[in-house]
């Protein structure tokens, strides 16, 4: 069990409320106060101010919650561990990005799974930046996410090279053009992903060489879900900017078209990530393995397995 002090900087800075916290660890109000006065005296720094009646962690307050998140999630970490190895059970966390978890990773890590009886594996799906702090703090074991990912302290194998493409339904009149430029589609209704995607923020880059922004096209629908965006793409109810490897079902099946952007190059890598001391870093190729198998047909697997170093931060 981690320092019951940590517990109780971890609690208060959720609630801000000394007495929710102490009815939280079923604590007196007293004893929440003593932990905080004892972590203050400890690192020799205050670690909440009162703002307007309310209580609001310091500059250093932060740094150390920040850490004490850190040791919590370890501490987690170590007691599955060690059930998994009484249990012979091994419990997988893998966070993955809303575009990652439409180009068949959940089949992936099903197939997985099931050719590794004693597996077992909780899926999160979120927003690249939150499943890279996420991995940070030891709260996932696998971070599989596209995109230009800096990494510090992780060993990245990258799972393939995709790129973004405009989709179009099949009645559309570009559904027979192989490609496309800006001026083509500047005119046409967008269905789009939201503002913090990784898709969307790729694309507004484009739009900079054309002195244009999202703002200025036809936005009629952003939503996060991908395979919503291919449904009403598919009922041509408007074109948007994907992921290719997010559609090849689609396009197999003559449900949507999809067309290069010529005037642009908006590829990117989708990487692997885990922490360097995490315990099993060949579920990574296993796993880059069941894919290649799955997209041999659709997808260029060129590339081998990278363990190098990065240096930059995440």
């Amino acid at each position: 069990m981690i320092d019951t002090k940590l517990r109780t900087l971890l609690s208060l800075a959720n609630t801000k409320n000394y007495t929710e916290t102490a009815r939280e660890l079923n604590l007196t109000q007293p004893a929440i106060s003593h932990h905080i006065r004892l972590l203050e005296e400890e690192f020799h720094t205050h670690l909440f101010i009162r703002v307007k009646n309310k209580i609001k962690l310091t500059p250093e307050g932060e740094i150390l919650l920040k850490y004490a998140r850190r040791i919590n999630a370890l501490y987690d970490n170590a007691q599955a561990e060690i059930e998994a190895c009484t249990s012979n059970v091994r419990h997988l966390t893998i966070g993955i990005t809303q575009t990652v978890s439409e180009v068949s990773m959940p089949q992936i890590i099903a197939i997985y799974t099931s050719e590794h009886p004693g597996t077992q594996v909780a899926v999160v799906t979120d927003t690249i930046k939150n499943i890279t702090s996420q991995l940070k703090l030891y709260k996932l074991d696998i971070a599989v996410v596209e995109g230009d990912v800096r990494v510090q302290d992780y060993v990245p194998v990258l799972l393939d090279t995709d790129s973004l493409c405009v989709i179009v339904s099949p009645q559309h009149p570009l559904a027979k053009r192989h490609s496309v430029t800006f001026e083509d589609i500047r005119g046409e209704k967008f269905i789009l992903r939201s503002k913090r995607s990784g898709t969307r923020a790729l694309f507004a880059n484009y739009l900079d060489q054309y002195n244009a922004a999202i703002k200025n096209l036809n936005v009629t629908i952003e939503i996060d879900d991908v395979s919503v965006i291919r449904e009403l793409v598919s009922l041509n109810m408007g074109i948007s900017i994907v992921a290719r490897s997010a559609c090849v079902e689609d396009v197999q099946r003559g449900r949507l078209a999809v067309l290069d952007i010529s005037d642009a190059d908006m590829s990117r890598d989708i990487n692997m990530l885990c922490h360097k001391d995490f315990a099993h870093p060949e579920i990574l190729d296993d796993f880059r393995e069941i894919y290649h198998r799955l997209y041999s047909a659709g997808i260029d697997h060129t590339a081998e397995p990278s363990y190098a170093q990065g240096e930059d931060e995440v």
